[in-house]
């Protein structure tokens, strides 16, 4: 039998190195601009969060504490405009790239059926489906524009539908009538839609909204599981703090799949989520940071050369010199910067690179230099 391993694409970030070398060899150091990992500190109400309950020598619960589900739920209703959140409609997870890799399995699916996920996309949706032995389905996000929504997307067999927006990586955000369009969709054909929203609180040019507003998911959560991750929004990547919420038919399932994997979130970082959910002002506070790097970063890659697409949310900057993408990580590695080539997203991607605007600072000015020199 062969490995597991040999039904996945080699990892992505293993190409990269030769190009980080070159990068890393400039004078003035490498500006790291490749993976959208936070580099700013974790608020200081989390952190005596995490330090207060470190004293936790038994197990957690997979569903958390009631503490952590009221936090969840409370959330839920002042964040995404829902109403009358239960306990039932909320799960922590352990980080939510681990959700994404492992959701396809954990709701039963195999082989004759297929997992469909946005053409450009972040490639765990893929692997979720591949470890699985599922059928992974790239699909144009644009089949839900217009009048004849669905058009393109087969449902035979198909019984997960991923979104994603704001989109990683094309910082895509989807309108109301597309989220409306891809519920409705989603329900006639009995397909479960789970919709990644890890970057909602970022958006710059648009105002992204979750499939659980009343106005998207017409007040009903059935057939629906929204992703949300505070890696993004506290700087909580470290911390693998995430959670879902939705339809508790579907959680309830996976709550008692989960109980016997013991995929349990630390009892601290239980205490730490509930610290940042009741706090916008750090929210507030890391979006300024962002939109600063991300307000010197676009003009100078314009002036280079660049063409910005899309880009209207998230930590990213999809970006095109209309040439092969890894020729554009060349260009810019001898200059001392690392990006992630679009082909990493799937083949649609192949002409861009995107650029995290997560750098510190200091690193995004040296960049800015170097373009604008």
């Amino acid at each position: 039998m062969p490995p597991v391993s040999a039904r996945l694409p080699v990892f992505p970030w293993d190409r990269l190195e030769p190009y980080k070398a070159t990068a890393a060899a400039h004078p003035d150091g490498i500006v790291d601009l490749s993976v959208g990992t936070p580099v700013d500190p974790v608020p200081d109400e989390v952190q005596r969060a995490l330090a207060g309950a470190a004293d936790s020598p038994g197990y957690p619960t997979v569903w958390g504490t009631a503490a952590l589900r009221d936090a969840l739920t409370g959330w839920v209703e002042r964040r995404l405009g829902a109403t009358g959140v239960r306990h039932t409609e909320v799960l922590p997870v352990v980080g939510s790239k681990e959700l994404v890799a492992s959701l396809p399995a954990q709701l039963g699916l195999g082989a004759g059926d297929r997992v469909a996920f946005p053409r450009l996309a972040y490639p765990t949706y893929e692997v979720g489906a591949r470890l699985a032995g599922a059928e992974p389905v790239p699909y144009d996000v644009e089949v839900f524009a217009g009048g004849a929504a669905g058009a393109g997307l087969d449902p035979a067999g198909l019984k997960l539908l991923w979104l994603n927006s704001p989109s990683n990586p094309t910082g895509r955000v989807l309108s109301a009538e597309e989220l409306r369009a891809a519920v409705a969709w989603a329900r006639e054909h009995g397909v479960l839609l789970v919709s990644d929203e890890c970057y909602l609180e970022l958006g710059w040019e648009a105002d992204p909204r979750s499939v659980l507003h009343p106005e998207i998911s017409g007040g009903s959560f059935e057939g629906l599981v929204a992703v949300h991750s505070l890696s993004k929004r506290s700087n909580l990547a470290g911390y693998r703090a995430a959670f879902l919420a939705g339809d508790e038919t579907v959680l309830g399932e996976l709550l008692k799949i989960r109980k016997h994997g013991g995929m349990m979130v630390p009892a601290p970082v239980q205490a730490a989520t509930i610290a940042a959910l009741a706090d916008d002002k750090h929210v507030a506070e890391q979006r300024e940071r962002y939109e600063r790097r991300r307000a010197a970063l676009r003009p100078a890659l314009e002036g280079f050369g660049f063409r910005i697409e899309h880009s209207e949310a998230s930590l990213y900057l999809w970006a095109t010199r209309d040439e092969p993408c890894w020729e554009t990580v060349g260009a810019l590695a001898e200059r001392g910067i690392l990006v992630a080539p679009g082909d990493f997203y799937g083949p649609a991607g192949e002409r861009n690179v995107r650029i995290a605007f997560t750098a510190t600072d200091e690193r995004v000015a040296a960049a800015v230099r170097r373009l604008t020199a």
